[in-house]
């Protein structure tokens, strides 16, 4: 695990902009020049990860306190948004919109998670007064747009995007932080608008998401959901019932790819040989094809720690020379047919490395907890905490 993250941590610390703290939406898995294609929710995990890279020692703390200065002032300032809202994409010189990206509340959320974390964990006032403003500045009422759940999205061609945050996925955290929110917060009612479907497999029933297995994954990676629950139910216990799902059917596929074993799952959005894919199940999603994505397990470990680390130790063991590079795991890889991605994803760099250390220590759920809005918000949903058994 420690390797796991010294590796990942390098792909934060060596692919973002230097002067701005824009971290690469994707970059070579052996490293190389920076493309100049920033994803705010790969920064969101970047600032997470400097975080922890400090706690660690992975660096030292005034280099990064100060890469943590540069992200945030450049954000503040010069990063393109709307209504305090990210574009999706941006150029990591300039800060514009590029890719005809959206203005996205999902990936704002990511960013503004990484950056509430570093407000936890650094005692820098600076620091503190910037990720309050950035968190503060965003509007949620906006972004509802005259509904009850948020829309996706909002662009300048067309407006807000039509579809909306309205069933179970990985939308928890943006509910939760907006309704913690001082300045804009979004109505408590908000919290029950948004579906939570059940679904089943092998007869066993839990509340699903026709999404990659990343849905279960990403709000956990900040909000610690263990120990407590909602009306609708126990969401940390739900994502233990759905990691461990996902590799019941991964194992079942061994049939069709024989890779698929007890020690070689998981599939989550990832690169493919044929480009980026948004697959996964179950349900089926995507054109499986024996393809294995190692931050799918990573991002699990907080749920099945002994299973995953497994897999991950099993993939390090056998396909190192093409599944380990410089930042850790290529994005995915195949070992039916000997591909494997050239590069290393800023978002599945991002789980990686913040699960690991969750599972290790706790440590970003601490921080990210020592904000006064997060209480408020889990408060606002209604959690209450386990009944001791």
């Amino acid at each position: 695990m420690e390797e796991v993250q010294q590796a990942t941590f390098l792909y934060f610390w060596e692919q973002a902009n230097p002067k701005t703290g824009q971290v690469e939406d994707r970059g070579a898995a052996d490293g190389g020049a920076l493309r100049n294609a920033s994803s705010v929710a790969a920064t969101g995990f970047g600032l997470t990860a400097l975080c922890i890279g400090a706690q660690r020692g992975y660096e030292e703390e005034g280099p990064i306190r100060d890469r943590v200065k540069a992200t945030l002032g450049f954000s503040l300032k010069s990063v393109q948004n709307q209504h305090g809202f990210l574009y999706h994409f941006v150029n990591g010189e300039t800060g514009q919109r590029i890719l005809n990206s959206e203005v996205s509340p999902m990936d704002t959320c990511l960013f503004l998670c990484g950056a509430l974390t570093c407000k936890g964990f650094f005692d820098d006032k600076e620091i503190q007064q910037m990720a309050t403003e950035l968190y503060e500045r965003a509007d949620w009422n906006w972004m509802l747009h005259g509904g009850q759940t948020l829309a996706m999205g909002w662009m300048p061609e067309q407006g807000f995007l039509r579809a909306r945050w309205d069933s179970y996925s990985e939308l928890m955290m943006i509910y939760l932080l907006g309704m913690g929110s001082r300045t804009h917060p979004l109505p408590a009612a908000a919290w029950n608008s948004w579906q939570r479907p059940q679904f089943e497999f092998n007869q066993i029933a839990y509340i699903g998401a026709h999404a990659p297995l990343f849905a279960h994954q990403y709000s956990h990676a900040w909000f610690n959901f263990r120990g407590i629950h909602d009306k609708y139910g126990d969401y940390f216990a739900n994502s233990i019932v759905a990691s461990k799902i996902h590799k019941l059917w991964c194992v079942e596929m061994a049939e069709r790819f024989s890779d698929y074993s007890e020690d070689l799952w998981g599939v989550s959005a990832s690169d493919s040989e044929h480009g980026y894919a948004i697959w996964g199940g179950p349900p089926s999603m995507g054109r499986i094809d024996g393809s294995v994505v190692p931050c799918a397990t990573a991002g699990s470990l907080v749920f099945l720690p002994k299973e995953c680390v497994s897999v991950l130790q099993n993939i390090r063991a056998k396909f190192g020379k093409r599944a380990w590079k410089r930042y850790g795991y290529v994005d995915a890889f195949n070992p039916l047919n000997n591909w494997a991605s050239p590069d290393a994803l800023g978002i599945d760099a991002g789980i990686t490395i913040v699960m690991s250390e969750n599972a290790r220590s706790s440590f970003v759920w601490e921080q990210f907890a020592k904000n006064p809005e997060v209480a408020k918000g889990l408060e606002l949903a209604g959690f209450q905490p386990n009944a001791k058994s």
